[in-house]
């Protein structure tokens, strides 16, 4: 995690407290978890972490054809990052985008049973590290 600067600033004579402090550290541990987390799912099953957060949220809504839009309000991706995420997807058959037959701006995003057994695979490797790193205070 951050530790504090010992480096003297002007006006600054003191170390961030309060919300700053707490900013600081959840953004640390964001990284930290992060970053374990790519490192196992990418070294044991081929997967970044946004796409399997992507599949999570898919078997999270349990809908089969997800509108992308909706996925888009439900994941901490940008619209680019989770249009790249969905891509790389669907290039391994993990999931399939169709149109929308009333709207033909919207785009459906399906899991396929080759995307549900990667997830399936993945998840005990996720939830193992997410337990173990989330406390921890090392960096990646």
């Amino acid at each position: 995690m951050s530790k504090p600067s010992t480096t003297q600033l002007p006006g600054r004579d003191v170390a961030p407290t309060g919300l700053v402090a707490e900013w600081r550290e959840l953004l640390d541990r964001h990284a930290a978890v992060s970053c374990a987390l790519e490192k196992e799912l990418q070294g044991k099953h081929d997967i970044g972490l946004s796409e399997f957060e992507t599949l999570d949220r898919l078997i999270d809504a349990a809908c089969g054809d997800y509108r992308m839009s909706d996925l888009a309000n439900d994941i901490y991706l940008s619209q680019s990052a989770l249009s790249r995420a969905v891509a790389r997807l669907e290039r391994d058959g993990l999931v399939s985008r169709s149109m929308c037959a009333e709207d033909r701006r919207a785009i459906f995003v399906c899991l396929t049973e080759k995307g549900r057994e990667v997830y399936e695979a993945a998840l005990p490797t996720h939830r193992e590290v997410l337990e173990r790193t989330w406390g921890n205070r090392q960096k990646c």
